[in-house]
């Protein structure tokens, strides 16, 4: 990096690396005239399917959530209006650490303000609250797993 060319090739490859290593979509800083944007193209995955589609069974009626492996997030849920978006992209925790028990579960009456979540962004923990008084009815993430911006995390009734 020189004084005519403040673009630094190092800088750029640091940043792409922090953004592969912490699951972020992009990145960008900016610092005097000089500004950079690091993204990242997550192509979605392409699904084969073996059955014909007329042959395969109607989906189930449309039940509330509950936390466990693989459970999906619907536009349903992301569209109730006791769902809680997630603020930023992150990693979601449900717990402090691994071995304490979770913060709410299904079925928890909560406070305003009480901490439901946390969400860990480029190192830094960031607690989830809630925003209103009501008992969560759903939980849509599980301990340790990436969250986008705007990710339905729990419903709260």
């Amino acid at each position: 990096m020189s004084k005519n060319d403040p673009f630094d090739p190092e800088l750029v490859r640091v940043l792409a690396k922090l953004v592969t290593e912490t699951d972020l979509t992009e990145i960008e800083i900016e610092k005097g005239d000089l500004r950079i944007r690091v993204v990242r193209r997550i192509e979605p995955m392409q699904v084969q399917v073996a059955a014909p589609v007329a042959a395969l069974a109607p989906p189930p009626a449309i039940q509330a959530p509950v936390a466990g492996p693989g459970v999906e997030r619907s536009k349903a849920s992301a569209a109730h209006p006791g769902a809680l978006p997630s603020p930023m992209v992150g990693t979601a925790y449900r717990r402090p650490s691994p071995d304490a028990k979770s913060f709410v579960d299904v079925g928890s009456v909560v406070a305003a303000g009480e901490k439901l979540l946390l969400i860990e962004a480029m190192k830094t923990f960031n607690e989830i609250v809630a925003p209103r008084a009501g008992t969560v009815t759903a939980i849509f993430v599980e301990d340790g797993q990436p969250v986008e911006f705007g990710e339905p995390l729990l419903v709260i009734e």
